[in-house]
């Protein structure tokens, strides 16, 4: 698969640039591709594209702005960092469609209204785009996607924002994303985790693929209704995965619970510290990338970085550590009550609750065997 669309896209390249963009006739069609949610992380918010048809020119080609390369050099690293250049291609109807027929994921098409002259005027910029820098851009999870380039590029024809967002404004982009997680706790822990305070605006930016499909059906050009039909092309499956006590909350509630029947020094102490390095490691990259959605996480005040001085520190400093924990822990479940990701935060905040007041001494049993520890 990957050899015909590189070969096709070669093919079409060559075509454009050693010859003037065509004609198009006056039965050639613009729609958007709106795509189902895939099982793999990156496809969980599903994919929208950009398919220019024209019979009398034996055109019918798919522009996609959701390529990337996982051979690049330093890949995780860009990506982390927010630096990951994505890039457009084109591909046939025909194979598009084939690979979402292939993974069983809905696929609708929604035909723009444009006048000749529109369509012309977009059919040459992305092919121009496709022979320029401008093929690439810097991917970003909310700002700059697949979906986002296309709003981009059809709201370019008019000069200004004539697609604009029609789901709701008020909640917040972690409200939106986390019904896209149902069933799939450890992207839900993951994510929830390591996105910051920029997750908890009003989900104001349209960026979403089923967002601009809502958008597209009440937009307007010129006083007319932008889509002129919608019909699917692809007919999906629901694939809900099965319940998996791994794959969920109760997984991580039993291991905790582990740890804190051992009632073991080393083994809590221990916990903590992996708490803490995962702490320094939002800190660290909230400083280090790019994402705007990684910056001020205050997830740190759970996993706390000043847990990692837990080992080293003896007495009363010990206890003033602890404290200092237990109040920064208190903020952080003052933060976390409006929150929708609470509930799978809650055993983690329960644990670290627990075993900071077993250190302090609040727990006769296990300040007699740390006591013990010490001699």
């Amino acid at each position: 698969m990957l050899k015909k669309i590189l070969f096709f896209s070669l093919l079409l390249v060559n075509l454009i640039a050693f010859s003037q963009n065509p004609k198009l006739s006056p039965t050639t069609e613009v729609s958007v591709f709106t795509c189902g949610r895939g099982e793999e992380l990156y496809s969980t918010f599903g994919h929208t594209a950009l398919r220019i048809k024209d019979t009398v020119n034996q055109l019918d080609v798919v522009y996609n702005y959701g390529y990337f390369d996982f051979r690049a050099e330093n890949f995780y690293f860009k990506f982390v960092k927010g630096d990951l250049q994505y890039f457009m291609n084109v591909t046939s109807f025909e194979d598009f469609v084939f690979e979402y027929q292939n993974d069983k994921r809905e696929v609708v098409e929604q035909t723009l209204n444009l006048p000749l002259a529109k369509k012309q005027e977009l059919f040459e910029a992305l092919n121009a785009a496709l022979l320029s820098k401008d093929r690439y851009y810097t991917y970003k999870f909310i700002d700059r996607n697949c979906t986002t380039m296309i709003v981009e590029k059809i709201n370019s024809l008019y000069g200004k924002a004539q697609i604009q967002k029609v789901d709701d404004k008020t909640i917040s982009y972690r409200t939106l994303l986390y019904p896209y997680f149902d069933n799939y706790f450890w992207y839900k822990l993951g994510i929830n985790m390591v996105f910051g305070a920029r997750t908890d605006h009003d989900a104001e930016q349209l960026f979403l693929p089923v967002e601009l499909m809502h958008s597209l059906d009440k937009a307007k050009f010129d006083g007319k209704r932008l889509v002129s039909k919608t019909e699917i092309v692809v007919t999906g499956e629901d694939i809900q995965p099965k319940f998996s006590f791994f794959n969920s909350i109760y997984l991580i509630c039993t291991i905790l619970l582990i740890l804190i029947l051992i009632n073991n020094r080393v083994v809590l102490q221990s916990y903590l510290f992996i708490c803490g390095l995962f702490g320094l490691f939002l800190c660290l990259i909230g400083f280090f990338s790019e994402h705007v959605e990684l910056l001020w996480n205050y997830n740190a005040l759970l996993f706390n970085p000043l847990l990692l001085l837990l080992p080293f520190v003896k007495g009363n400093f010990l206890k003033r550590l602890n404290i200092v924990l237990l109040l920064l822990l208190l903020i952080y479940s003052i933060v976390m009550i409006t929150k929708i990701h609470l509930v799978i935060m809650l055993p983690f905040i329960l644990a670290n609750l627990y075993i900071l007041l077993k250190l302090n001494g609040r727990n006769a049993k296990l300040l007699s065997s740390v006591k013990q520890d010490r001699t």
